[in-house]
């Protein structure tokens, strides 16, 4: 079987996910079509050579409709002979277009591939897909489940509860996000677009008492009643933010790398997917890092980085307690509670900017991994060529 290699990655500066933010004037399509083309153009590969793109979108409704990252492929102006496909694995959707590219790279069946991933939360607000009065899931799982599932918001209290984790560790761990963030250089990783330079939702001067002043996000007395031991510490300041945003990977071979003269940054090593209680639901990134490892014959201490999707703070310091990982391997640039979390688009731009920290850091072994809605998670690990 054959190798697989990121040659490039690139995304775009996140944008606040409101009317008003840096990015709320593009169309996700020219959004996704600008990371497209800032990608082939630092690689400086033929796009007419690419086999297909594969692309997460996790609101695919409205303006995200019909195979967005087909249009915005066109839209780059790039070749009508390549394909394209959108794919929804709720928030690890690029992640899992990273996935697919590189499995296809490895199996023979592409030479040249793209993965990214695209989410306008702005012009495409989170559950646009399902309208009021919508059900989603069914009959059968309600049966299943018949208690009944529960919103993110509601996951995260309910983990911060299990693993007993106080208002002041997560606000800690998110003023930290903010801190590590400000500090980053990500000009090397960044296309900047539409007068946007910058990550617009990191916040310097946040602090633990600026935190602590906000009320808790998700309270409601039926889950109060159902789960008495949440003690409400889940608030805008330890969650991620709502974001638009856009990135891409360029994946190939190293025989056909060193044919195209691009120059490899990191291997493709181990994958895993998996899934967890959909009722905690975001706890898929403990099992998922397990599974990755042993696939990839790695311990812990391996991994010399570590990024950890901070989708809510408590998430993360949940993942933590349970792997025994070192703090200060992990989200090393912070994370998304400072960057931003555009929802299809954070696999890839997760994955851009750890390969950018791995070459920085001289770091051998890398590990991703996202949790997703409905239980699921992704997990790999990336391997920095010579």
């Amino acid at each position: 079987m054959r190798d697989a290699v990121i040659v490039q990655a690139v995304r775009t500066p996140i944008g606040k996910g409101k009317p008003g933010g840096g990015l709320h004037g593009t169309h996700p399509v020219d959004l996704l079509a600008h990371a497209l083309r800032s990608l082939i153009e630092r690689s400086g590969v033929d796009p007419s050579l690419v086999d297909d793109v594969i692309g997460g979108c996790v609101d695919q409704v409205g303006e995200q409709a019909m195979n967005t990252t087909r249009y915005a492929w066109l839209a780059a102006g790039f070749p009508d002979s390549v394909p394209a496909v959108t794919v929804d694995r709720q928030c690890g959707s690029s992640q899992q277009a990273v996935h697919f590219a590189a499995q296809g790279v490895m199996s023979g069946a592409y030479d040249l591939v793209v993965a990214c991933g695209v989410e306008s939360m702005s012009r495409v607000p989170m559950w646009s897909n399902v309208p009021p009065g919508a059900d989603p899931f069914g009959p059968s799982v309600a049966a299943r489940y018949p208690e009944g599932l529960v919103p993110q918001g509601i996951s995260a209290e309910l983990i911060a509860a299990k693993w007993s984790l106080s208002r002041e560790q997560m606000d800690a761990f998110s003023v930290a996000s903010h801190t590590k963030a400000a500090a980053a250089d990500f000009t090397a990783e960044t296309a900047p677009i539409a007068g946007l330079d910058r990550d617009e939702s990191i916040r310097p001067a946040t602090t633990p008492e600026i935190l602590a002043g906000l009320r808790p996000a998700f309270t409601d007395p039926g889950y109060a009643r159902r789960f008495p031991q949440i003690t409400w510490s889940v608030t805008a300041g330890n969650t991620s933010p709502i974001n638009d945003g856009a990135a891409a990977v360029l994946i190939t071979s190293s025989e056909t790398a060193a044919r195209l003269g691009l120059r490899p940054l990191a291997r493709l090593h181990s994958f895993a997917v998996t899934g967890s209680d959909p009722l905690l639901m975001l706890t898929g990134v403990i099992p998922a890092t397990e599974k990755v490892l042993r696939r990839a014959g790695l311990s812990l201490s391996d991994i010399e980085l570590f990024e950890v999707n901070e989708a809510f703070a408590s998430v993360v310091l949940a993942w933590l307690q349970e792997t025994g990982a070192d703090p200060a391997k992990v989200n090393v640039n912070g994370g998304a509670i400072a960057l931003g979390h555009p929802l299809g688009a954070s696999g890839a731009r997760i994955t851009t900017t750890l390969v950018h920290a791995m070459r920085d850091r001289g770091a051998r072994y890398a590990l991703q991994t996202m949790c997703e809605a409905g239980g699921l998670a992704n997990a790999l690990v990336l391997e920095r060529t010579p």
